[in-house]
């Protein structure tokens, strides 16, 4: 009986809980704002079809896991953001906030624009929203950051299509803060051209962090899996990891010119990753990474381990060799080179980058060493390993 009357008291509250929770129709800025105050747990910002410029929303409100916060198009793709972003379009700051269905097409964005950051955010989202033919006017500028000390962020589900000389999304690592356990999942990447910046830098699908001379060490935990990465051109790394600790599985690349690369960081899993095509597959430097069951076809150089100017966890170089990592159970075929144990040897970086801000020796003439290959198959491949 006392069961039974719990029950039915828990499935009243769960009922007038979401009686409670209200849909509020909005079509401007001023109309989101006017209502921002108001929302709780389980209520629904509306946005009404059309299309929309020169917001600026900052949400700091909070959801529950059983009833977020959600702000969604009226119809998916149908609410439509252009024009000049000086500033982010939503920031978001809140807890289990939810932002779905929305399409930022054609947006030019200056050094401070952004179309979404969530930024000290928790178990927040970013859905099925659509981000096409938006071009950035500054260097190294990310349409999506997920920034801060939150933690449990998503992006899943998203087109990220035909965008200009800009980042795409952006793991944000600073000395003092960074987001642990964000999600970037079935996304699709697809149609980037090459930036038109002098060093050719800036073109990232994905960058997990920036600095991975100095804080490289930073572990945020990033996943990034099942995602679609189709003719990204933007520069040499498709996928940028400048930190430790994050996986990279299950992710499809397809004639990009571009690598998967560990630029900076140790420990990372990049696992069941399949390449077709393109120039590259995978570049190491760092310690400790693991790549298995990798299927790359049609590269000249499916796997590379790169020279540094240091070693381990502790040195500082610009560039660290490829050291204890494990190469198991890939399988490469159609390539020139399988596993180039070596790459860039005694390459010369004098006058490349402030020894000041970065005191690294400038020869990247420490080998890799320490490293387990195994169990890998080979088709069609003129070398297998080569090492220097």
């Amino acid at each position: 009986m006392i069961r039974k009357l719990s029950i039915c008291i828990l499935l009243s509250l769960l009922f007038l809980q979401k009686i409670s929770a209200k849909v509020y129709r909005i079509g401007s800025e001023q109309e989101f704002k006017a209502v921002q105050s108001l929302l709780i747990p389980g209520d629904e910002v509306v946005i009404k079809n059309g299309n929309y410029t020169d917001w600026s929303i900052n949400i700091n409100n909070k959801g529950t896991l059983v009833k977020p916060i959600i702000i969604q198009a009226e119809k998916q793709g149908m609410v439509i953001f252009s024009g000049n972003v000086t500033k982010p379009i939503f920031s978001v700051s809140g807890e289990y906030v939810f932002i779905k269905g929305i399409n930022f097409k054609d947006c030019v964005l200056t050094k401070t624009g952004v179309l979404i950051e969530l930024a000290t955010s928790n178990n927040c989202s970013i859905s099925n929203c659509s981000f096409s033919a938006n071009q950035a006017k500054s260097q190294f500028t990310p349409l999506v950051i997920i920034s801060g000390n939150g933690s449990n962020n998503v992006v899943e589900g998203c087109g990220f299509i035909s965008n200009v000389d800009n980042q795409d999304v952006q793991v944000k690592i600073t000395k003092d803060t960074y987001p642990k356990l964000t999600l970037i999942e079935n996304n699709i990447f697809r149609d980037k051209n090459k930036v038109s910046w002098p060093n050719g830098n800036g073109g990232e699908c994905v960058q997990v962090g920036q600095d991975p001379v100095l804080l490289g060490n930073q572990k945020p935990e990033t996943t990034v899996r099942k995602n679609r990465f189709i003719h990204c051109n933007g520069e040499n790394e498709v996928i940028s990891n400048k930190s430790s600790g994050n996986k990279y599985l299950n992710n499809y690349f397809e004639d990009n010119d571009g690598e998967l690369v560990m630029r900076g960081g140790h420990d990372c899993i990049i696992a069941d990753n399949t390449f077709k095509g393109g120039t590259g597959g995978i570049r190491i430097n760092g310690t400790g990474h693991q790549l298995i069951n990798n299927k790359i076809d049609g590269i000249q150089t499916a796997i590379r381990l790169m020279y540094g100017m240091a070693k381990g966890k502790d040195e500082i170089g610009f560039y660290i060799s490829a050291s204890d990592c494990t190469i198991k159970n890939n399988t490469i075929s159609n390539a020139t080179t399988g596993i180039l144990i070596g790459d860039s040897k005694d390459a010369d970086w004098t006058g490349k980058f402030d020894t000041k801000r970065y005191p690294s020796p400038v020869m990247q003439n420490v080998a890799p060493f320490n490293n387990t290959i195994e169990a890998n198959s080979f088709k069609n491949v003129k070398v297998e390993e080569v090492k220097k």
